[in-house]
């Protein structure tokens, strides 16, 4: 991720992120790859040559997608979060909550990667009624290496929450990807 620098999104294993990112962008970049609404579904289809192999939910569509599978998420939580991304990989029967924050000066994100603990708790419990796992990952740019971010780095793991810098890996995702 350099200023000015051009997006390396072209890779076939994984997605690189940049400031302004739209995932479902990124994902139809990689070859095999291709995001279609699901008729009278929330959320975005993704296949895998023509093969459905997860959903991806914006903000409000994770919460449709709750009502379709009719769980009353008003019940769980006193108040909804909205997360940047949200996606289901089918075959591994988890949620992936994909936060990305970039940062170039010191601000208020700092305080916000601190709070993975809590929400992925929340997810959990919003997600409990369907039996899915909940991983709840960062994405986060080289400014989030400096040494003064050790503990916080440190303590997202401690919680069983993930980070990774610039990029999310398809196999870690659990989504598959083909050798061109």
């Amino acid at each position: 991720m350099k200023t000015g620098g051009i997006g390396g999104s072209n890779t076939l294993t994984g997605l690189n992120f940049e400031e302004k990112v739209d995932f479902q962008k990124l994902l139809t970049k990689i070859y095999g790859y291709e995001i279609k609404r699901i008729s009278g579904k929330a959320g975005m289809g993704v296949f895998f040559e023509e093969k459905l192999v997860a959903k991806f939910f914006k903000k409000h569509d994770f919460y449709k997608f709750l009502e379709e599978s009719q769980v009353g998420w008003r019940k769980i939580l006193s108040k909804q979060l909205l997360p940047d991304g949200a996606l289901l990989v089918i075959v591994r029967e988890t949620l992936f909550i994909i936060e990305v924050k970039y940062q170039q000066v010191g601000g208020s994100v700092d305080e916000k990667i601190q709070t993975c603990d809590f929400k992925r708790k929340q997810y959990l419990k919003l997600v409990a009624p369907l039996e899915l796992k909940v991983e709840y990952v960062y994405v986060l740019n080289n400014w989030f290496k400096k040494p003064e971010y050790k503990d916080v780095l440190d303590y997202i793991h401690s919680v069983n929450c993930h980070y990774k810098f610039n990029e999310l890996p398809l196999a870690w995702l659990g989504l598959p990807t083909k050798n061109v």
